[in-house]
């Protein structure tokens, strides 16, 4: 996945390794230097018979497009930065969700196809085109409505599958060492290649629970270990 930074996060393994994580669903972030586009033309918004609120989730969006443009995402989709597209992390593919933009107050329906943002306090990663909808040059405080799935006759999501996230590593190696360390305790623990236009990295991923709840009680005792600083729950199916 992609990310608007290329600032790294450390987990720390009990004295045995640093954890160099690459930063929000490894999306690289462009901002005022970033080369111009064609300003997009957000979605016509209608009612929606079906609308429901699950949670007010509250937090930090960040956005992304190249070099991630033409890539695939997590779901398989092949990204497009004009899309209206977004990654979330536990929500389920397909999902549409309506970004408010809690610092202008304009809105933007979005769709869920990719995985993300792994940074701290950021809850969703825009395509380029949502972002400059909602007046969003960088970073913003957004509250998310989740509207539902992709169209009335989608079929319902299938039951989540949730994992921790808990480092991600240039060097294999490094990879390696975290999930031997936590493998006995946590497993079953799972090494994820991912390529992310700029380099390769290395996800080490612990868990594969059927509930949030749960997914968040690990990632508590992951931390309370010493096994991680930072954990992402996220979902995997």
């Amino acid at each position: 996945m992609r990310l608007q930074s290329n600032r790294r996060e450390a987990a720390a393994s009990a004295a045995l390794v640093v954890v160099l994580f690459s930063t929000g669903c490894l999306h690289r972030h462009h901002g005022a230097a970033a080369r111009r586009y064609p300003s997009p033309t957000p979605p016509t918004i209608g009612p929606s018979p079906a609308v429901r609120i699950e949670q007010g989730e509250v937090g930090l969006a960040s956005w992304y497009g190249h070099p991630y443009h033409g890539r695939a995402t997590t779901s398989g989709e092949i990204y497009n930065m004009y899309d209206f597209t977004a990654a979330h992390r536990t929500l389920p593919f397909g999902a549409r969700v309506r970004v408010h933009n809690l610092e202008n107050g304009r809105t933007v329906d979005v769709r869920i196809n990719d995985r993300g943002p792994f940074v701290a306090g950021r809850i969703i990663d825009l395509s380029y085109s949502a972002a400059q909808a909602i007046g969003m040059p960088g970073l913003a405080r957004v509250q998310l409505q989740i509207l539902g799935p992709e169209t009335q006759e989608s079929a319902p999501a299938p039951p989540g599958i949730y994992a921790v996230q808990v480092g991600a590593f240039e060097d294999p190696n490094n990879a390696q060492r975290l999930k031997d360390l936590i493998a006995p305790r946590h497993g079953p623990v799972n090494i994820e290649r991912y390529d992310r236009g700029d380099g390769v990295f290395y996800r080490v991923r612990v868990g594969r629970v059927s509930s949030l709840e749960t997914a968040n009680q690990l990632a508590q005792e992951l931390r309370s270990g010493n096994l991680a600083t930072d954990t992402f729950v996220v979902r995997v199916n």
